[in-house]
């Protein structure tokens, strides 16, 4: 059996990506990402069992895995020097970065959302680190209504509501045949008001 290389891995990987973008996740075939990738399907296959394992891969390397991250440094020690408003906004940098500084990371999201209705790429998606990103940021939110820093509420639902209001200015991005590329101080500026919406509403 061939060794497994970490360079020929993320090769299948970046080869799967752009195929995943031009053709979708159902039209999608493991022979053209072989093909695509300059090797064989059985090596394809000795690294990635199924086009399910194969999606989730690519989906962490361009998107979920700085959210995971990023969700990793809210409860971290250093974290917990940081005020409510500071932790939300760090988290909020980070899930803007990905999502308007990776045309990648926007792309995946666009294949998601339309094929979400005919195909189980909603799940898998989910599972591919938002799932577990998600968790993280409803314990934060939950610590935080227990501390009464927050309103009575569900957690996942203020998880929810948070991430909806963090990308607010961006889901018209979806529509877009040109992505426009953002600052970091533009992307700072969206995410600081949509936390700030969060915590103290839109009364003046």
């Amino acid at each position: 059996m061939r060794t497994l290389s970490e360079e020929r891995r993320q090769a299948i990987i970046t080869a799967a990506a752009a195929v995943f973008q031009e053709q979708g996740y159902e039209r999608t075939s493991m022979s053209e990402v072989a093909r695509r990738a300059g090797g064989s399907k059985a090596t394809l296959y000795n690294y990635f069992t199924s086009k399910e394992a194969l999606f989730e891969s690519v989906v962490r390397t361009y998107s979920t895995q700085f959210l995971t991250q990023a969700a990793a440094e809210l409860t971290s020690p250093q974290s917990q020097t940081l005020t409510l408003e500071e932790r939300l906004t760090r988290f909020g940098v980070s899930m803007l970065q990905v999502l308007t500084g990776d045309n990648q990371a926007l792309q995946l999201y666009r294949i998601v959302v339309g094929e979400a209705g005919h195909s189980d790429i909603g799940t898998l998606f989910r599972e591919s680190g938002i799932r577990e990103s998600m968790e993280t940021l409803a314990q934060v939110m939950g610590e935080a209504v227990q501390k009464g820093e927050l309103a009575e509420a569900s957690p996942a639902l203020l998880a929810s509501q948070f991430t909806a209001l963090i990308k607010a200015e961006t889901d018209a991005l979806l529509l877009k045949q040109a992505i426009p590329v953002f600052t970091p101080a533009q992307i700072g500026e969206m995410v600081k008001r949509g936390v700030r919406l969060f915590l103290y509403g839109a009364r003046v």
